[in-house]
């Protein structure tokens, strides 16, 4: 999980950039607050830019995935969703909402959002191995086990302990 969000945040980092300076100046701050530890911090200066920049997509995803990490998952949902209305073709959203969608074993919703993120970045292994997963618990083990076969070959160290533990 520790590996999603600092994945998730380097990447989030690279889109959804605010045209707003001090916008984007907090952000930086939470970013470096959250590497540091302080997560309550961090979400202080991601929401400090969001109220300054609303549309502030990476902000709100940052901010979804420290609310995830300290259990508010509602807090995080709506998060990830204003990601997904303000840019609807970011993938690493909809792998956050298939996470936390997978966590409240809401399977059905984890494959559509997986699904929506492999089409719009084909090489998402977390995607691919959680749809396996989500797959798995839905009884579909044929698709749970050609996910996790194409996880491993885009390097998914996960993806090959779960092959072998559901793909008997």
């Amino acid at each position: 999980m520790k590996k999603l969000v600092l994945l998730a945040l380097l990447l989030s980092s690279l889109a959804g950039w605010s045209q707003n300076p001090i916008a984007y100046d907090l952000f930086d701050k939470a970013i470096k607050k959250a590497e540091g530890g302080n997560t309550k911090g961090a979400i202080d200066d991601y929401s400090k830019a969001i109220r300054i920049d609303p549309l502030f997509a990476s902000a709100y995803l940052n901010r979804a995935l420290l609310k995830q990490k300290l259990g508010d998952i509602k807090g995080a949902l709506n998060d990830v969703n204003t990601t997904i209305k303000i840019e609807p073709k970011r993938s690493d959203a909809y792998t956050t909402r298939a996470d936390l969608n997978y966590k409240a074993k809401d399977y059905k919703s984890t494959i559509e959002d997986c699904t929506m993120s492999i089409s719009l970045n084909e090489k998402d292994y977390i995607a691919y191995n959680l749809r396996g997963l989500s797959n798995f618990h839905a009884q579909n083990k044929k698709n749970a086990c050609a996910d996790f076969t194409k996880a491993i070959q885009l390097g998914s160290q996960s993806a090959v302990k779960n092959k072998k533990m559901f793909c008997k």
